[in-house]
């Protein structure tokens, strides 16, 4: 192993022939994905774990990252998604109470390359004025790197576009989920007193979705990504939830669409969707979805509530969006984006089926967005 602590051990390159070096962490090895970038101050772990991001490098805009270590009660599912990370300095040793462990050891032990030491402002302008690139990031403790084909690599990336990622992502099998939202002093309590029955079709569903499901009443029975109208109906739910989910709606949606128009067709039963279940309804209804340039990656993103003009700071990860020129007939925008007015809500005007882009889960507000889960279990009536 090199001991020259100036000698780069990591080298991330771009499609388009730029090199950044630094010092490498977590595992060693080189992958290939989209770049992107996330301007959150906290939940480093929660993004890697998001399985929104599969398929993605992110590159985060706050400098101290790694600071409070990790933990299993923060996992948004059993391992990190994410390929990689990209950061400003480099880990240092985590101080907080309820650290488990370091990020380095973290990421190393769940085959996930990280490099340190990079401009990241530098970077997350060039994200901006050029749009998610293709890269290539490539750990090698001894220093040695081919640039020429890590370039290649990142060139040879064939992107998002078109990739149905869901499958990847979404459970093997059907199961319950009781586990409610986090609470001082218990920690994770247990829903004993369901009063309505969900199905929540699992697109890459993050934990804290299901937990503030049943947070809100809900019993919540998961179901991979491709199952079919009639799988969801044996479970009679009194409510359909559509989960979060990486890759191109249009892709996912060959399957996912069709189910969810059986669902319109066929029963009055609730909807209720976020992120690219908000993409998959949207579609199901006759929208269109569009890749973005950037995306939205945060948690200060200011998004407005159109009938009330209400303010929510919110939690957001995707890179595709709902074209709200595109609503039928029957459908209203419920919620845009303050930072560049894209959409971020819709509903049918005569049932209730809505869906919203950002994360009400993710309590960036803290709880700014919450009421969203509980406008779902109402909608629900008296359930069962």
């Amino acid at each position: 192993m090199s001991t020259d602590p100036q000698k780069p051990t990591a080298c991330l390159a771009l499609a388009d022939g730029t090199i950044f070096y630094g010092q490498g962490f977590g595992a060693t090895g080189q992958t290939v994905a989209e770049l992107c970038f996330n301007t959150a101050m906290s939940g480093y772990q929660e993004i890697m774990t998001d399985p929104s991001y599969a398929g993605q490098i992110v590159t985060f805009t706050f400098p101290h990252i790694g600071n409070v270590g990790v933990n299993p009660e923060d996992d948004e599912t059993a391992d990190p998604v994410a390929a990689g990370m990209v950061v400003k300095w480099m880990p240092t040793q985590s101080s907080n109470w309820r650290s488990a462990q370091e990020l380095g050891a973290w990421l190393a032990s769940r085959g996930r390359i990280a490099i340190g030491g990079v401009d990241t402002r530098r970077l997350t302008r060039a994200i901006r004025q050029q749009g998610a690139p293709h890269v290539a990031l490539s750990h090698d403790p001894e220093g040695n790197f081919d640039i020429g084909a890590l370039v290649a690599a990142a060139r040879g990336f064939a992107g998002l576009e078109g990739v149905d990622l869901a499958r990847d992502v979404t459970c093997a099998q059907s199961y319950r989920w009781d586990e409610m939202r986090w609470a001082w002093p218990e920690g994770y309590a247990r829903q004993t007193e369901a009063r309505h029955k969900v199905v929540a079709v699992d697109y890459g569903a993050k934990r804290n979705i299901l937990r503030c499901l049943a947070s809100a009443g809900c019993d919540v029975t998961v179901l991979p990504a491709t199952a079919s109208y009639d799988e969801v109906m044996a479970h009679e739910p009194d409510g359909v939830f559509l989960s979060n989910g990486p890759g191109d709606p249009a892709a996912t949606g060959e399957y996912a669409v069709p189910m969810i128009r059986a669902l319109l067709d066929k029963t009055e039963v609730p909807i209720f969707g976020i992120c690219l279940g908000h993409q998959m309804l949207a579609r199901a209804l006759g929208a269109r979805t569009i890749k973005m340039n950037h995306g939205h990656h945060g948690a200060n993103h200011p998004v407005k509530e159109v009938s009330t003009g209400k303010v929510e700071i919110t939690s957001m990860n995707h890179g595709f969006a709902v074209d709200s020129q595109s609503l039928p007939d029957g459908v209203e925008e419920t919620h845009v984006s303050l930072f560049d007015g894209s959409n971020c809500g819709i509903r049918m005007t005569d049932r209730p089926v809505f869906s919203v882009q950002h994360h009400p889960e993710a309590s960036p507000g803290p709880q700014d967005s919450y009421y969203l889960f509980e406008r779902f279990a109402a909608s629900l009536g008296a359930g069962r």
